[in-house]
């Protein structure tokens, strides 16, 4: 197994999305770590695979692997704002449209979510979609499996992120 870890807020990530990142932890021999305030079933289990509950308080996951998460990991959330947290820590975050966050793009997404929450609180919005197709998983693969790639090289060959 590999030194770095995935990481799933896995309360919203969608299931299809989650099973994805399993299978693809399993054959890749990554650890990954699923966190959430209640049990998250997952069909592939491995030893590889870990299922953290924390308490159901606000944040309590984001705060978990914000305190357990290491500088080579990979953590995919929905969470835009915990996003931006690790982004600052210098974390590998992708969302489950397949959108890396970085600093160079984290404040844009910050701004956007704010705006689309402005535009709810007075009627404008037209709410949060839950639709996810097979095109965002398909991108949300691609970009998970550019940095495993990534991260596995990094390692193999030693390389310090940033």
């Amino acid at each position: 197994m590999y030194k770095f870890k995935i990481w799933i807020d896995a309360d919203s990530f969608p299931q299809i999305a989650r099973e994805y990142a399993v299978s693809l932890a399993k054959t890749t021999t990554i650890p990954i770590t699923f966190v959430a305030n209640h049990e998250i079933k997952t069909k592939i289990r491995w030893e590889g695979f870990k299922m953290e509950i924390c308490p159901a308080v606000s944040g309590a996951a984001d705060d978990f692997i914000c305190q357990n998460v290491s500088d080579n990991d990979i953590v995919l959330t929905r969470d835009i704002p915990f996003a931006a947290r690790l982004v600052e820590k210098k974390i590998t975050v992708i969302n489950d449209r397949g959108q890396k966050f970085t600093k160079d793009n984290i404040q844009d997404r910050l701004a956007e979510r704010q705006f689309s929450l402005n535009l709810s609180e007075i009627g404008l919005g037209g709410g949060k979609s839950n639709y996810y197709s097979e095109k965002e998983l398909k991108k949300m693969a691609s970009e998970l499996e550019r940095e495993v790639q990534t991260h596995i090289m990094n390692e193999v060959y030693n390389i310090k992120k940033y």
